[in-house]
């Protein structure tokens, strides 16, 4: 019996910001907001990147798109890409795409900068909040918490947090 052959997901290229409050490293606070799309879905800030764009082009875009700011210093980046499906309800409005593939960065918010999440005229968050870091996953959405979980415990592992 031949088995059949499994199909190839459709990941789309993608940057994700872990971004400390300017208070890091002495409180580590992330930022966190939820979407307007789906109901209680808080994430971090993330973003396609575009044909021919670098990641790091893409990470400062996607900031200002959807934070209102890149007034940050990138602290480290997370070596790897990661990747992980989207739920099925999520999946049918992001069609061609399965699901994401990520560069991840840990960034800090600069002292004095402004966080506006109604600058761009289709804000993708209705709110936000700081939260200290261990307490992130009584508030992210669950399927992108093992993505978190991966790239929180390397950070920590390498001392950044």
């Amino acid at each position: 019996m031949e088995e059949k052959a499994k199909k190839k997901k459709n990941y789309r290229p993608n940057v994700a910001a872990i971004v400390m409050s300017p208070k890091y490293p002495s409180s580590c606070d992330v930022f966190i907001a939820s979407r307007t799309d789906v109901e209680d879905a808080w994430q971090f800030p993330q973003g396609g990147i575009d044909e021919g764009e670098k990641a790091k082009d893409a990470l400062f875009r996607e900031l200002r798109e959807e934070i209102g700011t890149d007034d940050v210093e990138i602290i480290a980046e997370y070596p790897d890409w990661v990747s992980y499906d989207f739920p099925p309800a999520i999946a049918e409005k992001m069609k061609p795409f399965d699901g994401q593939i990520q560069k991840y960065y840990l960034v800090k918010l600069r002292s004095g900068a402004k966080i506006n999440i109604e600058k761009h005229k289709h804000a993708e968050f209705s709110q936000y909040k700081f939260v200290p870091i261990k307490n992130i996953f009584e508030h992210v959405t669950y399927f992108k918490r093992t993505v978190y979980k991966q790239v929180l415990k390397y950070f920590k592992k390498e001392g950044y947090i």
